[in-house]
C-alpha cells in the first residue's frame, strides 16, 4: 500500500507535483490546476491538525466502511469535499506550488504521530491510515490533471 511515510512514494508525489503547470486541464471535475493546488495545501493543513474542518456523522466513519474506503476503494471522481477545503482562492502559482511541496515535506518530516486525531468524514485515523489517505488523495488529484 502506497503511503507518504514511504520515502519513494513521498518523492514520487513531489516529482509529480513539480511537473504540474497552471495550464494543465482537468480530465474530470470542476477544479482548475491552481484551485487543486490550494485544495491539496488545505487538505495537508487539515491532516496536520492546523486547519479545523467540521466533522460529519457519516456511515463511513465506522468499520468496515472506513477501512474499505481509506485503503481499497478507488476515490470516486466528483466526490464531495468539506467546504473548508475548497474555500480558499489560489494566489501566486509559484508560491502556492511551493507551499504544497513544503507542506507535504513538513507532514512527512513530522511523522505519523503528528497527524490530526480525526478526519472530518472518517473519524479517528491512525498515523498509518493518514499516510495512505494523504497519498491516495494527492494521487487522485494529480491524476485528475494528468501528472
Amino acid at each position: 500500500m502506497k503511503s507518504v511515510w514511504h520515502v519513494p512514494d513521498h518523492q514520487a508525489l513531489q516529482t509529480r507535483a513539480a511537473r504540474l503547470t497552471p495550464q494543465h486541464v482537468a480530465k474530470w471535475g470542476r477544479l482548475t490546476a491552481p484551485q487543486m493546488v490550494v485544495h491539496l495545501c488545505d487538505a495537508l493543513r487539515m491532516a496536520s491538525g492546523e486547519m479545523p474542518v467540521a466533522s460529519k456523522n457519516l456511515p463511513i466513519r465506522y468499520p468496515p466502511f472506513k477501512q474499505l474506503i481509506v485503503y481499497w476503494m478507488p476515490i470516486p471522481k466528483g466526490m464531495p469535499t468539506a467546504p473548508e477545503l475548497i474555500a480558499r482562492q489560489p494566489g501566486d502559482w509559484a508560491s502556492d506550488t511551493t507551499e504544497l511541496r513544503n507542506r507535504l515535506r513538513a507532514l512527512v518530516d513530522n511523522g505519523p504521530a503528528a497527524c490530526a486525531a480525526a478526519h472530518p468524514a472518517f473519524g479517528t485515523l491512525t498515523g498509518a491510515a493518514w499516510g495512505v489517505l494523504v497519498y491516495r488523495h494527492m494521487d487522485h488529484h494529480l491524476r485528475q490533471f494528468g501528472v
